[in-house]
């Protein structure tokens, strides 16, 4: 057995508040864990994304999160839960003025390749982009695939 407080979590680079690798906290091995906060604007992701072998379940705690999809926006609110197929597009955003506190949970615990777009101002679309370190490795980085420039930056 293990017990594990969200508090004592470790905080990984997201574009997220608060990132808790709950289930690497917990020696879980057969799927990500992941407790998450946002705050106003945040999102759980670093845009809309796909994960090529990894089904998602989103449980929400506290606030509402809305959820762009191919379908339309969903609003997921308190005790609410969303599941998401493996190559379903999805990115979930804290649209609201209070803090959301939510837990995600994906299997199997390797997601796959990851397809992620994110608006590109250069290109003026939404563009798939790619997720890498900076050089300093203080920060991650979304870049635009089409002209290279960079779209986001969350430490």
């Amino acid at each position: 057995m293990e017990r594990v407080d969200t508090a004592g979590l470790d905080n990984w680079m997201s574009p997220a508040a608060v990132k808790g690798p709950l289930g690497k906290a917990l020696g879980v091995d057969s799927m990500a864990l992941n407790y998450y906060e946002l705050a106003p604007g945040d999102s759980f992701a670093f845009g809309y994304h796909a994960h090529e072998s990894q089904e998602e379940v989103f449980y929400v705690l506290e606030g509402t999160v809305v959820f762009e999809t191919d379908d339309g926006d969903v609003e997921v609110g308190a005790d609410e839960a969303i599941r998401f197929s493996p190559g379903e597009f999805q990115r979930g955003v804290n649209e609201g003025s209070e803090r959301v506190r939510a837990i995600a949970i994906g299997a199997p615990a390797d997601p796959g390749e990851l397809t992620v777009y994110v608006d590109c101002e250069a290109c003026g679309d939404r563009t798939e982009n790619e997720i890498r370190p900076t050089e300093s490795k203080d920060a991650l980085v979304t870049v635009c695939g089409e002209c290279g420039a960079e779209t986001g930056r969350h430490t």
